[in-house]
């Protein structure tokens, strides 16, 4: 396998992302106390206001994003400082382990152990056990959404207070819905690239990418089946003026279906999580962009919350791009609608 991945000069491409991606180190903080910690052997960093407060504070778990494959906790110390700092709540971000050295369940198990350690030990860190918030961006609103659906029947511990999905990628049955037909070539996420995270995290390898891409990866029954939730009919019309092609799925090949069956495990594609499930979840934050592959993903995921009586409150960047929360401040590079988002994400946290 390794070698499969060195030949294709896969493994350099990858350890060249994470280098590139590494974000600088930053100086102390005035206004937070950051300490590096193990919860469960995973590892984190958690923000903690150093101001007194009146009473415990919120706590929110951040998983960050990066295709599970990039991604580190110094890449996005900006991004957890700023939500520490601006709506005054112990922020963990967790080092999930990343693929293809670790496929799925790795990432998705690191998280779950994160989150149930912090809900078992919030005393400690002085949070409020009502208002404890998962979040996520990308790969880590992915993340988010399946520990959330994981906890969501889980009667022995604090319920979570609520969900923020950034941008989330919620599911790999179809890579030809209208987001990824208008924005197949928008960086930062092109509509192969999707595929190829999807892939990676999965098995290690992007071996099949292209039956994947053009749907032959996923039995017609199954399609059928999972076309009340995944399909172009649910998305507003509104959102299918940039030219959208209606498309048939080519055929299916069972040995292809094979090696992604688990593409429909709702911890790998929280979309399709039963209904039993998502009316259980707790108010949610969901973040789209419309110049992006996954913008789909988030508007179906909407309507289904809205569908079960979850409460969502939706905010869509009209001129917003695909990881554009990550660039709030990135080396000198600032996009205005990046930090109008996180700002509010912010006020929708000063509001739990």
């Amino acid at each position: 396998q390794g070698r499969i991945l060195e030949k294709t000069g896969l493994c350099s491409q990858i350890t060249f992302g994470r280098y590139v991606r590494q974000g600088r180190k930053l100086g102390l903080d005035p206004k937070l106390l950051i300490q590096d910690l193990q919860f469960n052997k995973v590892p984190v960093r958690v923000y903690q206001p150093k101001a007194t407060s009146d009473g415990p504070r919120r706590g929110i778990l951040f998983f960050h994003g990066g295709g599970w494959v990039f991604g580190s906790l110094d890449t996005y110390e900006k991004v957890c400082r700023y939500l520490s700092r601006e709506s005054d709540s112990v922020v963990v971000s967790v080092q999930y382990r990343l693929a293809p050295e670790h496929k799925y369940p790795a990432a998705y198990e690191d998280c779950l152990s994160a989150t149930l350690h912090f809900l078992q030990h919030l005393q400690r860190y002085g949070v409020d056990p009502a208002r404890v918030i998962v979040c996520g961006d990308s790969a880590g609103g992915n993340l988010a959404a399946a520990v959330s659906q994981t906890l969501a029947g889980s009667s022995h511990l604090p319920k979570l207070r609520a969900q923020i999905l950034i941008y989330p990628g919620l599911q790999a049955l179809d890579f030809n819905l209208p987001s990824y037909q208008q924005n197949r070539g928008v960086p930062l996420l092109f509509r192969e690239r999707a595929a190829f995270f999807a892939l990676l995290y999965l098995n290690g390898d992007a071996l099949h990418m292209q039956e994947v891409l053009e749907g032959s990866h996923i039995p017609p029954d199954m399609r059928l089946k999972y076309r009340k939730w995944v399909s172009p009919d649910n998305i507003p019309e509104e959102f299918k003026v940039r030219g959208v092609k209606p498309l048939r799925p080519t055929d299916f090949i069972a040995e292809v279906y094979e090696t992604v069956k688990r593409f429909c495990e709702p911890n790998l594609c929280p979309l399709l999580a039963e209904d039993s499930v998502v009316h259980q979840l707790p108010e949610s934050f969901i973040l789209t962009c419309e110049y992006d592959v996954l913008r789909d993903d988030g508007l179906l995921y909407k309507k289904r919350l809205e569908d079960n009586g979850v409460p969502v409150t939706w905010y869509h960047l009209e001129d917003g791009f695909h990881g554009i929360i990550s660039l709030y401040d990135y080396c000198g590079f600032s996009f205005p609608s990046g930090k109008r988002g996180l700002d509010r994400v912010v006020n929708f946290l000063k509001s739990l």
